[in-house]
């Protein structure tokens, strides 16, 4: 059984929400990095702090209640609230903030954006 650690995903600049504490679980492994480049360097930060399984959310698919976290690169209105509305916590790279048609489910409980790898700390 592998022994999650906890870290604190704060906002970068210009960057909205948060902060979040990720924990992967034995049910939520997963970090989701859906980047469209292979596994992005604060998804991949995120697992190398905590233990949990990076996977590159492009070239497979993983059930949202397996999600730890979903990183993603989204200025837009889709990816942004997709995971907030379905309770996953969500790190976007882009400096963006509540919009579009999903823009209830985006909370600062749920969502933290502009983030870099330097605002991925261990808790």
């Amino acid at each position: 059984m592998p022994d999650y650690k906890s870290v604190r995903v704060s906002k970068g600049r210009g960057g909205w929400g948060g902060p979040l504490t990720i924990t992967p679980t034995e049910d939520k492994p997963l970090i989701a990095s859906i980047t469209g480049g292979g596994i992005h360097p604060v998804a991949q930060r995120i697992a190398d702090l905590t233990g949990g399984e990076v996977i590159d959310g492009f070239s497979g698919s993983a059930p949202f209640d397996k999600l730890a976290v979903a990183v993603i690169d989204c200025g837009g209105t889709a990816r942004v609230g997709v995971y907030p509305m379905k309770k996953v916590k969500t790190v976007d790279i882009h400096a963006t903030s509540p919009a579009g048609p999903l823009a209830q489910f985006i909370t600062e409980e749920l969502f933290v954006s502009g983030v870099k790898p330097d605002d991925v700390e261990q808790t």
